[in-house]
């Protein structure tokens, strides 16, 4: 498993409701995206930041769709280029099920 951690700047003043709105317009694109495993968006006020934790099944496709277009997508909307950075996942710790495994 892949993880990519996705982070871009935000345009200057954008609240946590303006930022949630944003957010909630391209979910349902990734929920129907066959090849994520899942996906978390965070945005962090003091800093101006927003971005994403995506796990993706491959790296080949973490890299397909965070490509030219996805870079295009994220200027147009937030107004700044992303930074992708793709780690490959070793462990998952999970305390609600009580387990570890390694990936």
């Amino acid at each position: 498993m892949i993880i990519a951690v996705v982070t871009f700047e935000l345009p200057p003043g954008l609240r946590r409701a303006d930022a949630l709105a944003l957010y909630r317009g391209s979910a349902p694109a990734w929920r129907a995206n066959p090849d994520l495993v899942e996906k978390h968006y965070f945005f962090d006020a003091e800093k101006g930041l927003g971005g994403g934790v995506y796990y993706w099944r491959t790296r080949e496709a973490a890299r397909r769709w965070h490509g030219e277009d996805y870079a295009r997508m994220i200027r147009d909307r937030y107004g700044s280029a992303p930074r992708v950075q793709l780690f490959d996942a070793l462990l998952h710790v999970d305390p609600l099920a009580g387990r570890i495994r390694e990936l």
